[in-house]
Formats: structure tokens, sequence, C-alpha cells
């Protein structure tokens, strides 16, 4: 509904992130702008989320299992849970699964996004979190990486992040945490970080992060949701309470952007660490990483261009 009032081309000099729109503020573009995210308080209905938390619990249980989706488990967990949401703590790529993907179809999300990316939308990366109870093992730390380092797509400004509390996140349960305004640097050399020879497959993060910057943790209420820049370094700490941390989120992009060959780039190890995964997965011989993205990507709304 916001289509006609939204110029896909950005201000020349004042707001390089953000598109000309009658939805947000001005206030609310110039802290985009500064600090490369935004917090909307409440978008996204209890109903709504009740229906996620349902949907990610038959997920668990395999009373439905959605083509496509990676559903990451704790296997330690499994013998004294069996399938349950006590062991999965990702559900990635759930375009498939029509009850999830209604998140990337919500108006109210929507109305935000097209703020950043413009009328042709198109749900790139999906995930549900559910963040496990983790005192000391450390498993389920995310540590700080900027997203652009997973996406072979460009431009950057054309690609944002909305992500959902679905129930409330602060520093106990491992919210997110920020360094505003490193949207505004280059994308970095991203690695496994040495944390005790404990690596989560594809968990990568910076492998030199500055200290000096300062960090803030988002603390969230159910339903508040962020939106943030891919260049926006920033990662999650440890559950440190017996719940857990619930979370939806969707990567989304214009359509207009278009394929990058990562080749000879600090994400070339990247693409090989997928490709791998999908030869393993699939038993597939020729893919490449552009390839892996059409299968995920899914247009939401206007029209499907270059992605």
């Amino acid at each position: 509904p916001t289509s006609a009032q939204v110029s896909a081309v950005p201000q020349p000099g004042r707001f390089r992130y953000t598109l000309d729109n009658d939805v947000l503020t001005t206030e609310q573009r110039q802290f985009y702008e500064d600090n490369g995210y935004l917090v909307i308080k409440k978008l996204v209905s209890d109903e709504d989320i009740e229906r996620f938390r349902k949907e990610f619990v038959r997920i668990c249980k395999r009373e439905v299992t959605p083509p496509g989706a990676m559903i990451m488990k704790d296997e330690s967990l499994r013998s004294q849970y069996g399938q349950s949401e006590k062991v999965v703590n990702k559900v990635q790529d759930f375009q498939e699964d029509k009850e999830l993907f209604r998140y990337c179809t919500l108006p109210e999300v929507l109305k935000y996004v097209e703020c950043f990316t413009g009328p042709n939308i198109m749900a790139m990366h999906t995930m549900l979190i559910n963040k496990l109870p983790d005192s000391d093992t450390q498993t389920f730390l995310h540590p700080m990486h900027q997203d652009l380092h997973y996406f072979p797509f460009r431009p950057a400004a054309r690609i944002v992040c909305s992500w959902t509390a679905m129930e409330r996140a602060d520093q106990d349960n491992g919210c997110l945490v920020v360094q505003p305004g490193t949207h505004r640097q280059p994308l970095k050399p991203h690695g496994y970080p040495e944390l005790e020879g404990k690596a989560n497959k594809l968990f990568h993060g910076l492998l030199d992060e500055d200290e000096k910057i300062p960090k803030v943790h988002l603390v969230m209420e159910k339903g508040d949701t962020v939106f943030f820049h891919p260049l926006l370094i920033h990662g999650s700490g440890i559950n440190k309470t017996s719940g857990f941390r619930k979370s939806i989120s969707c990567h989304f992009a214009s359509s207009e952007c278009y394929y990058i060959d990562v080749k000879n780039t600090s994400q070339e190890h990247l693409e090989k660490e997928l490709v791998e995964m999908v030869h393993k997965k699939y038993d597939a011989t020729s893919v490449e990483l552009r390839d892996i993205w059409n299968f995920r990507a899914r247009l939401v709304q206007g029209e499907r261009i270059n992605l």
C-alpha cells in the first residue's frame, strides 16, 4: 500500500541508507543513518507470535517438515529430550513453510522494509532462532559479525534485516548486541573465532574486532522489531536463564540488487564451505553460491528483477 509514496532513488547528500517515504519520521531516518539500526516497538502482534511459536514446536516434533529448511540441533541434548524444542536452536530457510513465511509478508513489517529496499522486495534469508540455555559451554554465543559477509549480492544499502523478539530479550537471555555506526565501515574479514576449539558451523565472526567501539545491548519486549543494515557489526551473548530466547527474522533485499562474484574476496572461503555443505546434503555436483541464493530467495512484493 505504500509503494506509490516510496521513491527508489536515495535523496542526494542527506540520506544514504533510507529512501524517501511517508512511514519513517525524519528523526527515525537520521537515527538509522547515524547508527545503522532502528527499533520499532510492538510491531508484531502477540497473536502472530503465538502462531509462529506453535509452528516452530510442530517443526521440532517433526509434525511438519518444510522443504529446504535447515533444522539445527544440539545433538548432545537429544538423548535427554528427544524431538522437542529443547534440542532445536535454529530453523533456517523457512521460506517454504506457509505459516512461518507469513512473517515475511506481514504488512506492518513490509511497510518499514520498503523504506530501505524500495517497492520490489525479496525475502532472501529466513531464520527462527531458539537460543537454548547455555551457561558454561558458550555453544550458542554468536560472535560479532557483519551479515553482508554471507551475502553475494549488492548494493548493501538496499538490504535490511527485520528481527522480531518473540519474548523479552535482555542481557540475561542473550539479546542482540550492536556497535552503532559500524554500518559505515567496509566489509571485514570473517572466520571461526578461537573459542577453545569450539566452532558452530557457519557461525563466523570478525577476525579483528575493535573493542574500542562501544556496544549497545538491545533490550526488546515481545513483538519489538529491529531493522538493521547488513554491515552493522552485531552479535548475541549466551542465554544464562533456564528458558529459551526466541526470535524470528528475515533479510530482505530489493529485487533490483545484483549478484557479485566473491572469488578473490574475503567471502571466498564462505562460498567453498556452503557449496560443500550443499554437495553433501543434496548430492549436487555443480552448485554455485548464486544457485543456493536463488533457491532461498522468494518474492514478497512487487516484481522479481535480478535476484
